[in-house]
């Protein structure tokens, strides 16, 4: 079943131009997406294609200039509560100890806050559990500072998940990150996905990232940004890191790097 669509969506880019002649910049046209309910995405192509711009008509925070996001079946018509968001870089508060980042969203959206506060105790048990998960067991009380990279971007999908969201959007959220650490949040994340039933949509430009985490890979053009292409990712799970040598791991690397120099060259 699908939980997304997105139908023949356009979105123009205006700016603060004043000028009514000013038709703006074509940011992606003619989108044309389904993503299945408890399945995880990846979203692909090159640099300033809109990648993160379909992120952002995903969850409402931006809406589109033509034809429909939906949602459960609902038109997205603005920002959605049942979704969770983690970025490039940590935007954890360096105020707040790791525990308290974490339960930020259940203390500041407005449909969540009465609950947070009359089952305190059981929002910060299951703060413990996703940090846990995660592999930052014990260390509710540090703060972001402390952290190193790695473990900044742990605590951020915890707090990405503490609401229990139905989607799980992620801006290539380790893309800062080295090599090392990165594969080992890969498994992190595949750890998060099995365990919760949740739709995960990522954008990466991380072939390999793309092919280990994912049951579907979207891959995009040049701006305007189209889908031009999509293909399913048919290894078992759980996946392990000896698989990326593999030769079928590294024959569906290729094709979609093959997908995006043909992109860049339309």
């Amino acid at each position: 079943m699908s939980l997304i669509e997105v139908s023949n969506v356009d979105l123009v880019y205006r700016g603060n131009s004043q000028d009514r002649r000013d038709e703006g910049t074509l940011a992606l046209a003619g989108i044309e997406l389904s993503i299945e309910e408890g399945s995880f995405v990846s979203v692909v192509g090159p640099s300033g294609c809109g990648k993160s711009t379909l992120l952002r008509l995903l969850s409402g925070l931006t809406l589109p200039s033509r034809g429909t996001v939906r949602v459960g079946g609902s038109a997205v018509d603005a920002p959605l509560k049942t979704v969770g968001i983690a970025f490039q870089n940590s935007t954890l508060l360096p105020w707040r100890n790791v525990r308290d980042n974490v339960l930020l969203p259940l203390e500041i959206v407005a449909s969540y806050r009465a609950r947070f506060r009359q089952n305190k105790s059981v929002y910060i048990a299951r703060t413990e559990n996703l940090l846990a998960t995660v592999g930052l067991d014990g260390l509710g009380d540090r703060m972001p500072w402390q952290l190193s990279g790695g473990m900044q971007q742990r605590a951020q999908l915890c707090r990405a998940l503490i609401h229990e969201p139905a989607i799980l959007l992620l801006d290539e959220p380790f893309a800062a990150l080295d090599p090392f650490t990165r594969e080992e949040l890969w498994g992190v994340l595949q750890t998060l996905f099995s365990d919760r039933s949740c739709t995960v949509v990522l954008v990466t430009h991380e072939l390999r990232e793309a092919v280990f985490l994912s049951d579907t890979v979207h891959i995009m053009s040049t701006r305007p940004g189209r889908v031009i292409a999509s293909r399913s990712i048919a290894l078992a799970r759980p996946r392990l890191l000896e698989m990326t040598y593999r030769s079928d791991f590294v024959d569906l690397v290729q094709e979609l790097r093959g997908h995006i120099g043909n992109a860049r060259a339309a």
